[in-house]
C-alpha cells in the first residue's frame, strides 16, 4: 500500500493541472467572445462607410448598394456578428475593405514580422534587464546601484516616439552605423528579395543561407527593438533588484556565503533562483504589451508588421481588421497568462494551481 501512495499522488496532480487548463481555457473563450461583442459593437458605432471604401472614390450609388450587400452590412447587426462569428470559427476573418484580399492573408504577412520585432525586444528585456537587476541588488547602495535605479526610471518614462527619433538621430543619422529604418534595405528588397518560407525574415534567411539577407535584417532590427524593449528594460530592473535584495537577507544566501561559495554561485544560481518568479511574470506581460506597443514603433520603423497594418485599417476604419487583430492579441494574451501560470507553479512550489 506504501507504493501506491507517491503514485496516487502524482495522479492527483496532473488531473488538478488538466482541470485548471480546463477551466483557463474556458474561461479564455468567454473572453473572447466579450471582446469580439464589445469590438464589434464599437466599430459598429464609429461613423464610417466600409461600403463606399470598397466600391472606390467614384463609385455609383449602385455599386455602393451592392457593396454593402457583398460585405453584408444590410443585415441587421446582430446577424453581421453571428456571421462573422461563424466565419472565425471556420479559420476566415473576412475581406480587409483596405487590402481587398483574405485577412487571414495579411496576418500571414504581417504577424511574422511583428513577432519577429517583439522577440527580439525581450532578448535585449532579458540580457540586459535581468543582469543590471541582480549587479543593482549585489552592489546596493553604490554608484552602480544607482545607475541602474535612474536608468530604470528613465526607460519607464522616456515616451517610445522620443526614444525613436533619439536613436534613429544619433545611430542613423550622426553616426551612420545603424539603418534609419525599413525590415532590409531598398536595395535589397526590390533587385534581391528573399523567398518567403515562414514569414520570419532572419529564419527564412537561415534556411536559405543567405548571409546577406541574415545581416541586413539583423541590423534592421537592432534600433526598432531596443526602442521596443525600454519599457521592459525598467520593468524587469526594477523587479529583478527588488526580490533580489529581498532574497539576498534570507538565511540560507548567509550560510552560502559563509560556505565560502563563489559570488557568481550565489547571486546568480541560489539568489537569482528564487527571486526570478516575478520577473517571469513581468517578462511575460511584457511580451503580450509589445505586440501592441509595437504599433508606434513600426511606424516611426517603417516596419511592416501588425501595427502598421492596425494603424493603417484604424485610419479608413476597417472594421473587420481591427476586430481580428484584436481577437489575435487577445488569444497571444490569454495564453501567455496560462504559460506564466503553469511556469510560476513548476517553479515555485508553493504556488497551486486550484
Amino acid at each position: 500500500m506504501q507504493s501506491v501512495g507517491p503514485y496516487l499522488s502524482l495522479r492527483g496532480t496532473i488531473l488538478g493541472r488538466i482541470q485548471y487548463i480546463v477551466r483557463r481555457l474556458l474561461l479564455a473563450i468567454l473572453v473572447l467572445v466579450g471582446v469580439s461583442v464589445v469590438t464589434f459593437i464599437i466599430a459598429r458605432l464609429v461613423p464610417s462607410n466600409p461600403a463606399h471604401l470598397w466600391a472606390g472614390p467614384r463609385a455609383r450609388p449602385d455599386q455602393i448598394e451592392a457593396a454593402r450587400t457583398k460585405l453584408g452590412l444590410d443585415l441587421p447587426l446582430y446577424q453581421q456578428y453571428f456571421l462573422y462569428v461563424g466565419q472565425v470559427l471556420r479559420g476566415d476573418f473576412g475581406i480587409s475593405v483596405l487590402t481587398h484580399m483574405p485577412i487571414v492573408n495579411d496576418l500571414k504577412r504581417y504577424l511574422p514580422a511583428t513577432l519577429e520585432l517583439v522577440f527580439f525586444s525581450m532578448f535585449f528585456t532579458a540580457t540586459i534587464g535581468v543582469p543590471l537587476g541582480v549587479l543593482s541588488a549585489a552592489r546596493k547602495d553604490s554608484w552602480l546601484d544607482h545607475f541602474s535605479r535612474v536608468f530604470a526610471v528613465i526607460c519607464v518614462s522616456v515616451p517610445v516616439f522620443w526614444l525613436a527619433l533619439i536613436l534613429q538621430m544619433i545611430f542613423a543619422r550622426q553616426l551612420g552605423v545603424l539603418p534609419l529604418g525599413g525590415r532590409v534595405s531598398r536595395d535589397i528588397a526590390v533587385f534581391s528579395p528573399l523567398d518567403p518560407i515562414t514569414g520570419f525574415y532572419l529564419l527564412d534567411a537561415l534556411l536559405s543561407r543567405s548571409w546577406l539577407h541574415f545581416r541586413e535584417a539583423l541590423v534592421h532590427s537592432i534600433l526598432p527593438s531596443l526602442t521596443l524593449a525600454s519599457y521592459g528594460i525598467g520593468l524587469t530592473i526594477r523587479m529583478t533588484r527588488a526580490n533580489m535584495v529581498e532574497v539576498l537577507e534570507e538565511n540560507y544566501i548567509t550560510a552560502a556565503w559563509a560556505a565560502g561559495l563563489s559570488r557568481r554561485t550565489v547571486y546568480f544560481q541560489l539568489a537569482l533562483k528564487n527571486a526570478i518568479v516575478p520577473t517571469l511574470i513581468v517578462l511575460g506581460l511584457t511580451f503580450v504589451w509589445s505586440l501592441t506597443g509595437a504599433m508606434l514603433v513600426e511606424i516611426m520603423f517603417l516596419w511592416p508588421g501588425l501595427g502598421t497594418y492596425l494603424f493603417n485599417a484604424v485610419r479608413v476604419i476597417d472594421f473587420r481588421v481591427v476586430i481580428s487583430v484584436t481577437l489575435v492579441v487577445t488569444v497571444f494574451y490569454v495564453l501567455t497568462n496560462l504559460a506564466l501560470d503553469l511556469l510560476q507553479a513548476a517553479i515555485d512550489p508553493r504556488v497551486s494551481l486550484e
